[in-house]
């Protein structure tokens, strides 16, 4: 099942259901009790919405040894995880904002695992059990104050800076799908999520054992190499085969004070 946010005509956002070129609305929360109802509005017709507002989003560094020698760095030996704050989730459609304080802000593709139930302590069998789908994101990051501040949190956390969706697939198998990423249509990165150097379980088996992991977690897995510079007037095309694609523009906002 696919599921995402949208608004009706600027009507507060809502559950729904995709079927095809429909959608239905979905009554209560899918992270718990819900009923689906008929689909019954055109896609077309209706603002998909990033689809999940997570308490957490937690990214995973030099998960594809590509770009980990791409970024000349050690691949981990275990998972490598940071926090981005939550308030960079854009949808697909809405701008990606290039901060004043960056001279380059570089796109990052990857798969993004929503949690389903909460999950502490879990071995990596029991993953799957607590995951409640895939979605597609882009973790964008000011790559140059990443390497001046010797840590991540304030390049990967501007505003818009986590495009995501366009919407939670139940069904989608993360383990051998191509992921890609293009730039005005230019093929920049492409890959294979069999090519991360921790899958998915092992992923949230390991942050289950640092942190609780509530419904509505977002969990970043990494990029594969290719990554590169994003400029005022770009489109974004972020992809992952069978799973879907969103597309933001780049615009800037010089006007805004520099820190």
């Amino acid at each position: 099942m696919r599921i995402t946010r949208f608004s009706d005509h600027n009507q507060p956002p809502a559950w729904g259901w995709i079927s095809g070129e429909k959608i239905g609305i979905l009554e209560g929360d899918p992270f718990g009790a819900f009923r689906r109802c008929k689909p019954s509005l055109k896609l077309k017709d209706v603002k998909l919405l990033a689809p999940v507002n997570p308490g957490k989003l937690i990214g995973i560094g030099r998960n594809y040894a590509e770009h980990a020698r791409e970024r000349g760095v050690e691949v981990p030996s275990y998972p490598l995880f940071f926090l981005k704050a939550p308030t960079t989730i854009i949808a697909s459609g809405e701008n990606i904002v290039l901060p004043p304080q960056s001279q380059r802000v570089e796109h990052e593709v990857e798969l993004a695992i929503v949690i389903g139930k909460a999950a502490r302590w879990l071995d990596a069998e029991q993953a799957g059990e607590y995951i409640l789908g895939c979605t597609v994101a882009n973790d964008v990051t000011a790559r140059d104050l990443q390497q001046a501040d010797g840590q991540w949190a304030r390049a990967k956390s501007f505003d818009t800076f986590c495009p995501i969706g366009p919407w939670i697939d139940t069904d989608f198998d993360p383990a051998e799908a191509m992921i890609s990423c293009r730039v005005n249509g230019e093929l920049r990165q492409t890959g294979s999520t069999h090519e991360m150097i921790f899958p998915v379980q092992q992923l949230v088996a390991y942050l289950s054992s640092v942190m609780t992991l509530l419904p509505g977690d977002v969990i970043l897995t990494g990029t594969p190499a290719g990554i590169g510079p994003l400029v005022p007037g770009d489109i974004l095309e972020s992809s992952i085969e069978g799973l879907g694609t969103i597309q933001n523009p780049v615009i800037t906002q010089p006007d805004q004070m520099k820190y």
